[in-house]
Parts: C-alpha cells; structure tokens; sequence
C-alpha cells in the first residue's frame, strides 16, 4: 500500500462552478491578528497589533478577527483596548475565536463587553483524521460538542446585551478532509440549536485547514455543501483556505465559483505552515478582472511596510503584485514589449483607457508603485530595455536604428561584469560611446551665419583639432548642419554622407537641452553613431556629428 494517497472525492454531478463567473467581490474577512499572529515566531504586542488594526481599517476590512482572547492576557487586553478607546468603527465587526468549551466561550465573550459589533467564531475539529488521532472521539461526541458550544454561546448572549449586532460563525475546523455529509450534519445541527438566536444570519465557515487535494477538489465540496444544506438562503457561506500545497489564491477563487459568499484571510499570505490565503493577490486578481474588490490597495507599499515592521515578516521578491520583481524585466524580448506597450499607453487620451500593455496585468501605479524598476538591465537584456531606461531615467529617446548598437554595447558591460547595471552605468556608457568622443576630431571654436536673406543658405567656420594639429574648417550649406558636414567633407580625413538625423528636447520649457542623434554612412554602407547635447539644437547636431565622425570605423 502506498505511503500517500489522494482525498476521496465527493461524488458532484452536473457541477456548475466550471461555468460560473464571478461579477462582484466577496464578504472580506482578516484575521492577520489571530490566524497570522499565532503564526509568528514573536507573537505581536499590543501596540503592534492596534497599528496593524488601523491599517486593516484603513484598508476597507469591515469583518477584522482579532484574537483569540481566551488564550492569553495579551490577546484579551488587546481587544478591551480597542472596545475601551473606542478604535473600531460601527460599520466594522469584530470577530473573536473561541473552542466550543464553556470557560473559553465566557472569557471570549467578556473580551467582547461593550462592541457594537461582533461576531462569536465556535470552532471544534471534524475530520477523521482529528477524530482518531487528536481527540480519540466518535462522530457522536464530535457534533455534541458543536452543539453544546451553540448553546453556551446563546446562554451567554447577556453579556453582550449592549452589542448591536452579534453574529454566530462556527467553523467544522479541517473541513476539507471531512466526510461530506458528516460535516452538513454537525453544520445543520448548530443552526438548528441556535435558531436565530439573534436574528442575525448564521455565517457557516467551511476551512480547508490543510490543503490535502487540489483546488478543484474544495470547489466540488463548497458546491456539493450549498446545494444540500437547508434553508441555504439565511446562511452566509465562507471559505477559509490555507496554501500547503500552493494553491490557496486558486481554491478560493474556485470555492467562490461554486458559491461560497465570504472569504477570510490574511495580507501577503501570513499564517502557519506555507500561510493563509493572501488577501492582496485574491483582491488583486478581481480587480484586474474588473470588478471592484471594495478594497483599497492603491498605497500597497505602505502596506507593505505595515505588515513588515508589525510582523517581523518579509515579502518575497517574487510576491505577486507585492514583490519587489514582479513587475521587472531582465529578458530583451519582454522588455521591448513593455515598451512598446507603455509608449501605447501614453499616447492614449483617455486616462482610464483599457490597460494595453504586455507582460504587465496591472498598472504598477494603481497600487502605488512606479515604473523605475519595470526594466531592470543584465546580460540578458536587450536593446528595449536600455531604451527604456534613457528614456524614462534621462528623457532620452533613441533613435530605432541606433537602439541595437547601444543595447550590443549594454550587454556585453553586463555580461563582463557579471551582475546588473545601475542606472547611471548606463548613462556613463552613453557618454563614453557616443557623446563625449573627442579622438581624433575635437571641436574647438565654431561659428555660422546666414548668407541670403532667405535664411536658407548658411555659411560655417570652425577651429578643430584633428590628431593633434590645428585645423580651420569652412563649408557652406542649406543649415547648419548641412554646411558643417560640408566643410569636414572638404578635408577627405573620411568619407561619409549624413544617413540620418533625429532630434528632440528633453524637457519643457525655455531652457531645455535638446538632444540630437547622427548616423554617418561611407560608400560601403558601413554607419556609425553619435550623439550630442546642447541648449541650442544646431549645436547639439554638430557634435553628434563630431562623435559620429570620430566612431567610423573606429
């Protein structure tokens, strides 16, 4: 007999969750403080847990389990200052967790004193597994205890007399390796014990508390579980996942096809094990499917730093959406087409228009992010993505023809240094390789003016320095441009025609730079490149041409 083997499936029929579309977000529900805080190897103190609280406010969670008070003086604390100082909203409930044990349930309950708004979270174990192992107890004694935990919370409904709203969640704990209709069979039978105590809808939590099987697996047990319970219509039916075997985000989004109503969670995945389900992917995920999550994750980094410094946890550079990867680039091929997709999106005049852009699902701005470290340059890179860079860092555009020669020169740096290049590395190369070339042509007076009052003609005279010895330069032309290569022509040091010229300014405003572009080309059709910088673009042109002249056939 082998070592392991699946989880029986539920016998489903005519499933419809394969079908299903999801068109509105769930019920939110953290329990970062209690789900993800028992997971630390240091347990949040009080402070941390009310900033983290707030974050969680902040956010938009309006469900927020915040402890487990009958497990420590820490915990219970905690929450009497968050009821005491008057922390929590009206519109946010607070939900506690207790084991269906008497003493716990009072303690639970006595944290609880004086909220508006609360939610009792019963739990005992269900599976066969928990049965045989952990409590050596039979299905009987298992859903008695459910029961009588039901009932212990319904006699002590007094201590809540002053609450507005008290809600009753119990949880099957290790749902998802329960016998199916075992699990309806305590769930159905706590519902009738309680008998809207509150008149508030009951919330059944069904948790895969450790992922035994895949995704597909919980969505046919949530599916099969909301078409057989009773009076399924006053029942709320969450889900609460956990990732042991990577796939958390996909059986929640799954057990939602199949109708579950609620989700909980915690940010970034916290939680024992391999984690919970990570709140921000899930969130995230709808809202690049379009739909709003009711959620706010437009400063995600600040979040980000929340939970880190809260938690002691770390995000993983490969997080999605949080880490600091995710949307970086090293492959030429993607980083060419991400920015070609961004330049489309630029031009676009609609702000809100539909996010076009390959490689990326979601604008890194939506959550607070910027596009400094989309592209990112190794040797793996190409010439997109040195473009990129110019571009975006330097408001540098180079020309299309002139990219694969800069992003040759790019690589190969990379390649012998061995690790990624910084930003300013990249700019240094451009200056060292095509502005700043001063062998064996330096320019070192120059001077034009108009010949005709057309302003067309123009006549050019320059001072430079070719190999050492001075030298006068005169040339006529129909610009500046024109009349400079000219007069360098009349030399014959090389031959040459100007194969093409581009030019932009780099900023708005009086003052710009102006950056301009040459491509030199001899009878061979051998080219070379050069670039110049200037507040004046004739100028700008004539050194590019300078530094172009000096890289042929250098």
């Amino acid at each position: 007999m082998p070592k392991y083997q699946p989880l029986p499936r539920v016998k489903m029929t005519k499933r419809s969750w394969p079908d299903n579309q999801l068109t509105q977000a769930p019920l939110w529900c953290s329990v970062d403080l209690r789900d993800g805080n028992q997971a630390l190897a240091v347990p949040m103190g009080v402070e941390d847990k009310l900033r983290l609280f707030e974050c969680l406010v902040n956010i938009g969670f309006k469900e927020i389990e915040v402890g487990f008070p009958s497990a420590s003086q820490t915990e219970f604390d905690f929450i009497r200052r968050l009821i005491d100082e008057n922390r929590v909203p009206k519109d946010v409930a607070l939900q506690i967790l207790t084991p269906a044990r008497e003493w716990h349930i009072k303690r639970s309950m006595e944290a609880l004193k004086g909220a508006e708004n609360v939610i009792i979270h019963l739990y005992n174990s269900t599976s066969w597994l928990q049965r045989k192992i952990t409590f050596n107890m039979d299905k009987d004694q298992i859903k008695e205890l459910a029961v009588l935990g039901t009932q212990m919370v319904k006699e002590n409904l007094s201590i809540l007399k002053d609450s507005q709203r008290v809600v009753l969640q119990y949880s099957p704990e290790s749902f998802s390796d329960t016998e199916m209709d075992y699990a309806l069979e305590i769930c159905e039978a706590v519902l009738a014990q309680w008998d809207q105590a509150t008149g508030e809808r009951v919330i059944i939590n069904l948790p895969e508390t450790v992922q035994w099987a895949g995704p597909h697996i919980y969505a046919d047990q949530i599916e099969w579980f909301c078409r057989h319970l009773k009076n399924r219509e006053n029942v709320i039916i969450s889900v609460h996942t956990h990732n042991d075997r990577g796939t958390g985000v996909a059986a929640t989004e799954l057990a939602l096809l199949a109708g579950a109503d609620r989700v909980e969670g915690t940010l970034f995945g916290n939680g024992e094990r391999t984690g919970n389900l990570d709140l921000v992917t899930q969130a995230l995920n709808l809202y690049t499917d379009g739909i709003d999550s009711q959620l706010d994750f437009t400063n995600l980094p600040e979040i980000q730093r929340v939970y880190e410094e809260t938690t002691g946890m770390s995000i993983d550079p490969r997080h999605p959406y949080a880490g600091e990867l995710v949307f970086t680039a090293f492959s030429g091929s993607h980083q060419d087409a991400i920015k070609k997709g961004l330049d489309a999106q630029e031009k676009k005049e609609n702000p809100t228009a539909l996010w076009e852009v390959p490689y990326l699902p979601i604008d890194p701005r939506d959550i607070g992010k910027d596009y400094e470290a989309i592209i990112r340059i190794n040797s793996q890179s190409g010439k997109g993505g040195a473009a990129y860079i110019l571009s975006s860092q330097y408001n540098l555009e180079l020309p299309k023809k002139m990219q694969p020669l800069f992003g040759q020169r790019v690589n190969s740096m990379a390649d012998q240094r061995g690790r990624e290049l910084e930003h300013s590395e990249i700019y240094q190369l451009l200056e060292e390789e095509f502005i700043q070339v001063e062998d064996p042509l330096k320019l070192d007076h120059l001077t034009w003016n108009f010949s005709d009052d057309s302003g067309q003609r123009v006549l050019c005279k320059a001072e430079v320095s070719y190999q050492g010895e001075t030298h006068s330069l005169r040339g006529g032309g129909n610009g500046p441009l024109d009349a400079f290569v000219a007069a360098l022509r009349e030399k014959k040091w090389k031959d040459f025609t100007l194969s093409s010229f581009h030019e932009h300014a780099m900023d708005s405003g009086s003052q710009s730079q102006a950056a301009a572009y040459i491509e030199l080309a001899d009878q061979m059709e051998l080219s070379s490149w050069g670039m110049g910088m200037d507040s004046n673009i004739d100028r700008a042109g004539i050194k590019a041409i300078i530094s172009a002249f000096n890289n042929h056939k250098k």
